[in-house]
């Protein structure tokens, strides 16, 4: 037996012309979770419309359980399970009417689907609602409930596209329980997300997608090691003075330097760069509000790997791999 419950190879999928994929490699083995990371437009949601049976690529194929998702399209929406990036729930039913309504769709006989949805509204703890219009549930409540309407035909493959956009702090981490739960249940699930903190905490393996291709994959581990350094992050009390900071930066840390959300971030291999930037800065006049060295991040892989205007080295870079897709 295949041990990847998802395999795709040389996909390629282009929209008047423009490229949605460039020709992408994805293997993810059964019972573990695969990240697709990438800024808008990297091709996330489109792979997942591919793997999902509701696109057609236009060159490579892949596989969903074996089966062909292509020539078997059929067999392979009877394995699989999707949480798009809104809730798909109908607010003016009750939580177990949604449930319901998806097994009998599902061809789930009456009895069978009640008692199917009464099973998952406790697994996601719903049963106190389970008798109110979804339109009076909070937003982390209705993200359950349509990820409990993912699973009512028990699929072996889920795919979670953003699942969490829009969701606060709380009602995130109470999704992520319930993914987590899923896969120690035998579950295979391919999640695409913005929150790098979701990649790091949920996913087996993470996949980077820039302009329709694979610019890096590896375990979060492994692409976090593959900068070679520690993060440096500079934060001014003047936001005016940080065209200095970046400067200072690039000029001693040697590394990969960004700026975001009015920081500037750089990659650095020797510690005692601390010491001299923040000697370069104080004879410059510049105060700084916020410093830190740390172990580098998700967000500073994504931020090295992908092009994004906040950039400060303009430098042509080649992507490398840290492993392979698997």
């Amino acid at each position: 037996m295949d041990d990847n419950a998802i395999e795709a190879e040389g996909l390629v999928k282009q929209f008047r012309g423009n490229v949605g994929l460039a020709g992408i490699d994805l293997r993810v083995p059964a019972g573990s979770v695969l990240a697709l990371l990438g800024p808008n437009g990297a091709g996330k949601t489109t792979a997942v419309r591919i793997l999902g049976t509701l696109l057609r690529p236009d060159a490579g194929h892949a596989r969903v359980g074996g089966l062909d998702v292509v020539a078997r399209a059929h067999e392979v929406r009877g394995l699989i399970g999707l949480t798009g990036q809104y809730a798909g729930v109908d607010e003016t039913l009750t939580g177990t009417e949604n449930l319901v309504l998806v097994g009998r769709l599902l061809g789930l006989a009456r009895r069978a689907a009640r008692a199917r949805a009464a099973e998952l509204l406790a697994e996601f703890g719903l049963v106190d609602a389970a008798t109110r219009p979804a339109a009076t549930y909070s937003g982390g409540m209705r993200r359950r409930l349509d990820l409990a309407a993912s699973l009512v035909g028990r699929p072996r493959v889920l795919f979670l596209d953003e699942p969490t956009t829009g969701l606060d702090p709380a009602s995130r981490v109470e999704l992520w329980a319930a993914v987590r739960g899923l896969v120690d249940g035998g579950t295979t699930v391919l999640l695409t997300t913005q929150y790098l903190e979701e990649a790091d905490r949920l996913a087996d393996d993470v996949v980077v997608l820039d302009r329709g291709r694979v610019v890096a994959a590896g375990t979060p581990d492994g692409l976090k090691a593959s900068l070679g350094g520690s993060a440096l992050e500079l934060r001014p009390v003047l936001a005016d003075r940080l065209d200095v900071v970046a400067t200072t930066a690039r000029d001693l840390a040697r590394g990969e330097v960004t700026v975001v959300d009015g920081a500037v971030r750089a990659t650095v291999s020797d510690p005692d760069v601390l010491p001299a930037v923040l000697r370069r800065l104080d004879e410059a006049g510049v105060h700084l509000a916020e410093v830190s060295l740390r172990r580098a991040s998700l967000d500073e892989v994504f931020l090295s790997l992908v092009d994004t205007p906040s950039r400060v080295d303009p430098t042509p870079r080649t992507a490398t791999r840290t492993g392979s897709p698997a």
